[in-house]
C-alpha cells in the first residue's frame, strides 16, 4: 500500500479521522484560538488568516507527499475537535512520525487523542506494515509526555535546541517511539477498549 495514494479515513465509534481541507477552516477556527493550545508548538495561531495559512501549508505538504494531515471529527462532521498528522515519513524505512496534534480545549482530557492514536497506530502496524512509528514533543510538555508513556511509547532522548519556537525561545524536542514488535502487546493491554 502506498500511503500517499491512499485516501486515508480512520473511524471508532462516532470519532472520525479524515483528510484535512479547506473546508475544516470555519469549524476548526471555532476552537483554534486559544493560546493554551499552541504554548507548545513552534507556530501560535491567534486568527482566521494564521489558521487558513497554516492548513494550507499543511495540504501543500500533502501533496508534496511529506505530510498527512487529518481533521478529527465525529462522524456526522457536526464537531470538528482538532487536526493531527503522519508526518516525517519514509516509506524506505518503514517509519513515520505521528505528531502536530492540536484539540480544542472542550476536547482535552477527554479520551479523544487516545482514540486518534489507536487508530493511528493500527494503520501503521497493521495496514501499511512499517516497523517504527515515531512521537515527539517540547521537553516543558509535561502533559504530552504523559500521555506518550500511557499509550506504550518508549523515551528515546532529548535532542536539545531543537526548534525554534514563536516567541524566539529554543526548544529541547523529547523523542519517544512505538516498535512494531510491541504493537500486539500495546494493542491488547492499553487500547483493549477499541478492539
Amino acid at each position: 500500500m502506498n500511503i500517499f495514494e491512499e485516501k486515508i479515513i480512520l473511524e471508532s465509534g462516532n470519532l472520525m479521522l479524515r483528510p484535512l481541507s479547506m473546508e475544516d477552516i470555519p469549524g476548526l477556527s471555532s476552537i483554534a484560538f486559544n493560546a493554551d493550545i499552541w504554548k507548545f508548538y513552534p507556530t501560535r495561531i491567534t486568527n482566521e488568516e494564521e489558521l487558513s495559512n497554516l492548513v494550507e501549508q499543511m495540504i501543500i505538504q500533502r501533496a508534496r507527499n511529506e505530510r498527512i494531515p487529518f481533521t478529527i471529527s465525529d462522524k456526522e462532521g457536526n464537531s470538528i475537535m482538532g487536526s493531527t498528522s503522519y508526518l516525517n515519513i519514509s516509506v524506505k524505512d518503514k517509519r513515520l512520525e505521528i505528531g502536530s496534534t492540536w484539540l480544542g480545549k472542550k476536547y482535552q482530557g477527554t479520551g479523544v487523542n487516545k482514540i486518534c492514536k489507536f487508530l493511528l497506530l493500527r494503520f501503521a502496524f497493521e495496514k501499511l506494515s512499517y516497523d517504527r512509528v515515531e512521537l515527539k514533543a517540547d521537553v516543558l510538555n509535561m502533559q504530552s509526555r504523559k500521555a506518550m508513556l500511557k499509550i506504550g511509547a518508549v523515551e528515546e532522548g532529548i535532542l536539545r535546541s531543537h526548534t525554534l519556537m514563536h516567541d524566539g525561545r529554543r526548544r529541547d524536542t523529547i523523542y519517544y517511539s512505538i516498535l512494531k514488535n510491541e504493537w500486539e502487546d500495546i494493542k491488547k493491554n492499553i487500547f483493549a477498549e477499541f478492539c
